[in-house]
Parts: structure tokens; sequence; C-alpha cells
């Protein structure tokens, strides 16, 4: 798989290599992962891109890794091809690794990412309500939240949204 790597001041946002995808949906392990990678939901976007027939390229799916010690500690996907514009993203890193701002920091990188395609006008995520660690990665990721039912808050940022930060 081919494109870009996204490295920010602690992270590297880089894609699923074929060893990779083999490994977790093997329930193998591999080196340069985190003592508790893969998690579930890791299983599950490595099921989701093993059964794509389309290669999102580099707007799609990646893992998320520290430059300092280069270890695999989490993912995050833009849900490729964007629908009218939007595109939803989703991310998760692995208990051992919470608490640290990995998450906002993967968000906002992949973010801003996508709001460089000329396809993408909106990035939005849904988050259930009784998760305020996700809530708040969502916040500090620069997303705002636009409506809220009883389990779930929808948040979204477009392009213009970044220019005012």
């Amino acid at each position: 798989m081919t494109g870009t790597n996204l490295t920010t001041d602690r992270l590297v946002l880089r894609q699923w290599s074929t060893d990779e995808l083999t490994a977790v949906l093997g329930d193998g392990r591999m080196a340069h992962w985190a003592e508790d990678f893969p998690a579930e939901g890791d299983r599950v976007i490595a099921g989701f891109i093993a059964g794509q027939s389309d290669e999102p390229g580099e707007y799609g799916h990646r893992l998320i890794a520290e430059r300092e010690s280069g270890l695999v500690v989490g993912s995050i996907s833009l849900l490729w091809p964007p629908r009218d514009g939007a595109l939803e993203v989703g991310y998760g890193i692995v208990a051992s690794r919470r608490g640290r701002g990995y998450a906002t920091e993967a968000t906002r990188a992949l973010v801003e990412f996508a709001l460089s395609s000329p396809d993408v006008h909106t990035v939005y995520a849904d988050v259930e309500v009784s998760n305020p660690a996700s809530v708040r990665v969502l916040e500090k990721a620069g997303l705002h939240r636009w409506s809220e039912d009883a389990t779930t808050a929808r948040f979204r940022t477009a392009a213009p949204d970044l220019a005012q930060r």
C-alpha cells in the first residue's frame, strides 16, 4: 500500500501493511505493536479493510504509532468516499496509551488532511454521550457539537472552521 505518512509532534499516522492486516485478522502479534494492540475496534477496521474491493488511497485507514518508540498504539480512519462532501472520522487508542492526548493529536491531523481534499468540505463524527472522553477528544480536535439525542452526540467541522482557529 502506498500513501503519505502524516507526522505530528508525537505520532506517525501511516497506512496498514498487508502483514499487519494479516496478523490482526489471524490474532497474530508483531514486535512493533504496543502490548495491548490490537483492540477490538482495530480488529473491526482490519476486517473492513480486508473486505474492501477498492483501495481508499491516502485518505483511508491508518495506524497510529508513537514517533519515539515506533510502537503502534491505535488506529484512525476516514470512511472514504465522502458523501456529498462529508466524511466520517473514527479513532481508537489502546488502553495503555489513553490519557496522553494521542487521540486528539491524531484526529486533528487527519481532519486537517481530509479537508485538504477537493472532494471534502466537512468532517464529522458521532460519539455516544456516555463516552465523555471521546466527546472531549472531538472538542479538543476542533470539531463542534451540532446535534445530540439521548444517546449520540454529533460533531463536525468544515474547511472554513479550520481557517478561523
